[in-house]
């Protein structure tokens, strides 16, 4: 978890404990290269052994923190894959959102963008609709794969090895954007429009994450619900695709696409508005809750 606390200096932290008796381990001490989720993933194999003794660490309650995104100013633009469920392939087909790909046929190969480091903000922060800009603000709740060791050429059967977590991305989109400029990186990439965390979990902690059910729900309302199997191309498959010629780094993200039940979907569109909240919740990963100012 990345974390302030009673300041704004910002601290990584080990959460021990679920709900009231959740307790973060301030680890920020323990990294060389200052508080940044990314030092320890870099340096994990030498620190990972301290945190078995997260007792010996100054320690605070998850409930007096201001929770941040566990990597608040990623250093690369985050890896995104479209239309990577199939009936959100078919929602998106079927709407009336003009796009030149739009169909209702599976993709044969990944379909990948990205969203600017700059969209990233926290799991309980609010949302800036960016009136005047856009007029179709639209939810995505997703798995995020969290790089922890790098290289280029990397198979699916090596892929596994190169994973150091996950965390929960709501790929917020502004669909007008989309719609007027022909591709994605605009319509996807507006400050505040991805929503992070609340924690960063470990691979180990999620032995097979295709398990993990991904849900989302909207003023209360369930809009998204399905498991990480349902996914076209798997986690092993956009690893390898996307290092194919493109060297990962640690601390890189891959949100790996969203399940069917987004706003465009909906005849007509559940396009989100001032005041909306989006609740986003993915199976030992928590819980991330979002107004729009």
């Amino acid at each position: 978890m990345t974390f302030t606390h009673g300041d704004s200096v910002r601290r990584v932290g080990l959460v021990t404990g679920e709900g009231d008796t959740a307790v973060v381990h301030d680890l920020t001490g323990t990294l060389p290269g200052g508080a940044d989720l990314v030092n320890l993933i870099e340096r994990w194999s030498t620190l990972a052994p301290q945190l078995a003794q997260p007792a010996d660490l100054p320690s605070t309650a998850v409930s007096s923190v201001r929770v941040l995104a566990p990597i608040p100013v990623p250093r690369r633009n985050i890896f995104c894959v479209g239309k990577n469920y199939r009936e959100h392939v078919v929602e998106f087909g079927r709407s009336g959102y003009d796009s030149p790909d739009r169909s209702e046929a599976i993709p044969e190969f990944p379909v990948v963008f990205s969203k600017a480091p700059s969209s990233v903000t926290g799991p309980y922060d609010d949302i800036d609709p960016h009136p005047g800009v856009t007029s179709e603000l639209d939810y995505e709740a997703e798995l995020g794969v969290i790089i922890g060791v790098g290289g280029r050429g990397i198979s699916r059967e090596q892929a596994a090895e190169h994973v150091w977590g996950y965390t929960i991305i709501d790929d917020f989109t502004a669909r007008d954007l989309q719609r007027k400029h022909k591709q994605w990186l605009i319509g996807k990439s507006l400050d505040t429009h991805c929503p992070m965390g609340p924690l960063a979990v470990t691979a180990d902690e999620i032995p097979d994450p295709t398990t993990l059910r991904v849900e989302s729900f909207v003023n209360g309302e369930m809009r998204q619900s399905a498991t990480v199997a349902d996914l076209i191309f798997d986690i092993p498959t956009l690893i390898e695709t996307i290092s194919a010629g493109i060297t990962l780094q640690p601390g890189d993200i891959i949100a790996t696409g969203t399940p069917a039940g987004v706003g465009i979907g909906f005849e007509p569109p559940k396009f989100m508005t001032s005041g909306d909240v989006v609740e986003v919740s993915i199976t030992g990963l928590g819980s991330q809750r979002n107004s729009v100012a």
